[in-house]
Formats: structure tokens, sequence, C-alpha cells
């Protein structure tokens, strides 16, 4: 027997730009990321398809035009090889391959190659799926992200994953594949409801309360103006919160996730499984400010986490306008068994080895577990809808 070893290294330039009104004739940013590239192409303009989140495109209905009159002008240095494609977009456009197949589709009619882009301009739900078509095609063509919502540019939009939901479970069909590029865009932000804007926010306090509890002061200082969706507040929390997310992946060792620790899956076990279980009328905003709570509730009654903080959290999650309850909670299987205790095991098999799941000591300080104690899950979930019906001042019922 003989053997051949080597490590291989490979080195990704991840960039995120911050900006306003990117399709601004006077804003280069977007152009001069297209033009960004390490292999020249001896005279030849880079090919670009744009795709479009087809309700940003609605809410906006000046936007479509803005983007061709912008390559219109970039006409001599950039070919956008058609009218930008309008998709749909929420987290629908995830629950079926056909949408990934039209975007193959469209990348070889055009014959996008690997100098060419790809750039999606939408929701997480919509850049999850442009970027698996993007990852896939070629083995790989330039995929550029244009976050348009909160949550989106503070943390999934600046991630190096893509996928889509397969077999009844989220992204079960996927890549690590880091984007050409990202660039935030605030004024794109302008058209989202408040249901969608805030739900951006529960990113910030995940990462916070497990890299920097600086930050999350800060949240609990701003977190009336944040409720108030204040543009200077709103800025700084996405900027801090990329950050936070992209050092993670640059440095945490460990940015495909090959290992079993995921820290920033923070309160996301219960959250996968509340979305599926809501069948995705939760956003998924919602549904990990429910998820955090469970964890952060569970952490303080196995003794890991003083009251006095895991108080500060819950507190900072309702003034921000979250709901710390929801009826999925409660929902069982023909055993009598809660559902939400399933989302355990299934995540436990997407991580590929034994269930780790991040909890708290401290504000600012997580750590993992490899076990889940389900009578305190479901002393945790028992405090959850207690504390929501003194809140709501209403007796919450099973099966309502």
């Amino acid at each position: 027997m003989s053997s051949l070893e080597r490590i291989v290294t490979v080195e990704w330039r991840h960039q995120i730009h911050f900006t306003e009104k990117v399709f601004d004739r006077d804003n280069d940013v977007l152009v001069q990321v297209l033009e960004g590239r390490q292999v020249p192409l001896q005279g030849r303009r880079a090919k670009v398809l744009l795709v479009v989140d087809e309700s940003l495109a609605m809410a906006r209905p000046d936007l479509v035009q803005s983007m061709e009159e912008y390559f219109r002008m970039q006409g001599h240095r950039i070919d956008l090889v058609c009218p930008p494609v309008l998709m749909v977009g929420g987290e629908s456009v995830k629950n079926a391959y056909f949408r990934v197949s039209e975007v193959h589709a469209l990348i070889d009619r055009h014959h996008i190659d690997r100098h060419g882009y790809v750039v999606a301009i939408g929701g997480g739900a919509i850049l999850d799926m442009v970027g698996l078509a993007a990852a896939t095609a070629h083995r790989g063509v330039r995929h550029v992200r244009i976050p348009t919502t909160t949550l989106a540019q503070a943390d999934s939009g600046v991630g190096v994953k893509n996928g889509i939901n397969a077999f009844g479970k989220k992204n079960f069909i996927g890549t690590f594949a880091p984007p050409f590029a990202v660039i935030n865009d605030f004024d794109l932000l302008g058209s989202l409801s408040p249901r969608d804007k805030r739900s951006g926010f529960v990113e910030a306090v995940k990462v916070a309360c497990i890299r920097d509890a600086e930050f999350f002061g800060w949240l609990e200082h701003q977190a009336t103006a944040l409720a108030r969706f204040e543009p200077g507040p709103m800025k700084r929390l996405i900027h801090r919160s990329a950050e936070l997310h992209v050092d993670h992946i640059a440095r945490g060792g460990d940015p495909f996730e090959m290992g079993s620790a995921r820290p920033l899956d923070f309160g996301h076990w219960a959250a996968h499984k509340l979305e599926q279980l809501s069948e995705y009328q939760l956003r998924h905003g919602e549904a990990v400010a429910v998820g955090i709570a469970l964890d952060v509730i569970y952490a303080r009654l196995r003794g890991f986490l003083p009251a006095p903080e895991a108080e500060r959290i819950l507190v900072l999650l309702e003034t921000l306008g979250f709901d710390l309850f929801t009826q999925e909670l409660l929902q069982e299987d023909d055993t009598g068994q809660l559902k939400v205790l399933v989302g355990l095991e299934e995540f436990r098999e997407h991580l590929g080895g034994e269930l780790t799941i991040t909890l708290l000591r401290s504000i600012g300080e997580g750590f993992e577990v490899h076990d889940m104690e389900a009578p305190l899950v479901h002393r945790a979930i028992g405090e959850l809808r207690t504390r929501h019906g003194q809140r709501s001042g209403s007796v919450v019922r099973v099966g309502t």
C-alpha cells in the first residue's frame, strides 16, 4: 500500500461594501467591484446577469429602470446580458429545485462563464437560491449579493452559504461558496415593512450574545431607537453585526463547518423547526428570537447562565418588538412528543456528527454542550408561555 497526502490551502477574498443608492449614476461601487477581476479579459467586457426579487421591484417601481440606466451608462465597461430578471422571493423560492434550474438556464442561454457575474438583489431566500445556482453552474461562476433586508445585510447575506429546502428540512441542498462580493445598500431597506425591518435585529442580538458584550450593551442602550427604526442606530447595528459574522468566518478556523460546532447558529436548532412547523409563516428572525429565548432560559435552568443576564437578553428582545412565544412550541406528534424536540435530531444530522448546541455562560461568552435535557426544554417552553401570557394579558391555550 502507498499513499499521497497534501494540505491544500485556498485563500478567499471576502469583501463587504456599505453604500447607499448603489444604482445611482454617481455611485461607482458596483462597477468597481465588477471590474475587480484578477484575470484580465483581454478587452472583453464582463457579462452580468441580474436576478431581482419580484417583491422588491413591486415595492420600488423605479428600481429596475434605475438598474437598466446604470448599466447603459457603464456599457463600455460591463455587458448586462438581458433586462433584469424578476423572480419570486421569500421562503417559497427555496422550496423547489426548479427555480435553481431556471437560473442555470439563464446562465447557459447568456453564456455566463467563470469570469462573468450573477448578481442577486433581494432578501436572504433569493440570495440563497441564486447563490446555489451560481455555485453549481460551471462549478462556480462569480456571484455578487446585494441584500435588501435587514436580516440579509446583517447576517445571511454576508455569509458563505447557499441552499434550498428539501425533504422537509431547511437548507438540505446547498453549498459553501463565498460570494465574489457583497454590497449592502441601506437605501434598499426603505420599502420594508416594520416586521421585516425588525426581523434582522435578532441576528445582531445573537452574535452579540456569543461574541461581544460591549455590542450587547450598545444594543440595550439603543433598543428604543432601534424599535422606532431610526436610521443611525440601524446602520450601526447592520455594520457591526456584519463585521462580527465576517470575522468569525475569516478567523474562526472552520468557515465551511467541517467540524461539529456552529456558534453562529445560537438559538437556531429550535428556530429552523419552528419555521417548518409554521409552514414558514414565521419569519426567520421571529423564529430565532423564540429560539434564543428558549436556549437562554434553558441555560439558566441548567445553572450555566446567571438569572440577571438571562433576563437582560429576554428584555432586549421584547424591547426590540419580538414575541418570545409561538404556538408551534406546543405542537405534539402522535406519540405525544413535542415536535420542536425533533429539531434536535435534525440539527445533529445536519451537522453530520454529534449534537453540538451553543449556549451562554455570560453575555458575550458562548460555549458548547452535546446534550439537551428534554424535561428542562419543557420547563423553558412553559416559562415562555407564561411570560407571553402575562405580557399580553391573555391566557394562552394549547391548540389555539
